[in-house]
């Protein structure tokens, strides 16, 4: 799949001062299955919450996360779950698969201009893990779930939303994500979009990858290596200054 997808023109990150990435299967790699674990206690809270069997509860995360976009949205508008208490449950995991990643962290501090966090998740849980990483000296500031409105990526209100409240300009950003379907909207308004790979193929637009013979167009890099790329992208920076 490298060999299909490593090309690209990164001319276009010439342009490029704020640097907006994913966190969950994004910033760590998703062969730690870090994220299977928070998979999982979302069907244990939908068990619980609903009081049905877990495989039934199963069924019912992923109708709401393909159709709503996240399965917590599903969740409050079907059964008026309160969020709060959806994020603390679905977060409260082991993060001891993952550790420091000096060689990223080297990486996304080079890149000029500012960096934030955009996630589905919260605050609290992307902190915790960038701490873990150690990123979190890295970022400007996270864009979670809760600042959205609880309106999830990709729908593109989310986005829009995440722009006004850092000043982003779209033009001069660029979008870093493990989910393909998350980067129609960045591509529509104007960012730079790069898909990283992750293992853990939960969607139909990830599943659909191995069927593809080249890129789609709202895709302008694909990379198994987050760090080895944002190296990359700092040298060709560096040869044009």
């Amino acid at each position: 799949m490298t060999e299909r997808f490593a090309g690209g023109d990164l001319t276009a990150f010439e342009r490029v001062n704020e640097w907006v990435f994913d966190l969950d299967n994004t910033l760590y790699p998703a062969d730690s299955n870090l994220f299977a674990q928070v998979d999982q206690r979302m069907g244990g809270f939908i068990a619980e919450f609903l009081g049905v069997p877990f495989e039934q509860a199963r069924r019912v995360q992923k109708d709401y996360y393909y159709r709503y976009g996240t399965t917590l949205s599903g969740l409050m508008h079907e059964h008026k779950v309160p969020p709060e208490a959806f994020m603390d449950y679905v977060h409260d995991i082991d993060l001891s698969p993952i550790s420091a990643a000096p060689e990223l962290a080297a990486a996304i501090e080079a890149l000029p201009g500012r960096k934030f966090i955009f996630t589905n998740g919260s605050v609290a849980h992307a902190t915790r893990v960038c701490d873990k990483l150690g990123l979190t000296h890295l970022f400007d500031g996270v864009f979670d779930i809760q600042a959205s409105g609880y309106v999830p990526k990709p729908k593109l209100e989310c986005y829009n939303a995440f722009l006004e409240a850092h000043g982003v300009h779209p033009r001069q950003a660029a979008m870093f994500e493990d989910l393909p379907h998350n980067l129609e909207a960045p591509h529509a308004l104007g960012m730079a979009t790069v898909l990283v790979r992750s293992s853990f193929h939960d969607h139909p637009s990830q599943r659909a990858i191995d069927a593809w013979d080249f890129l789609p167009a709202h895709i302008h890099h694909y990379t198994e290596d987050l760090a080895a790329f944002v190296s990359a992208v700092n040298a060709h920076l560096a040869s044009r200054s």
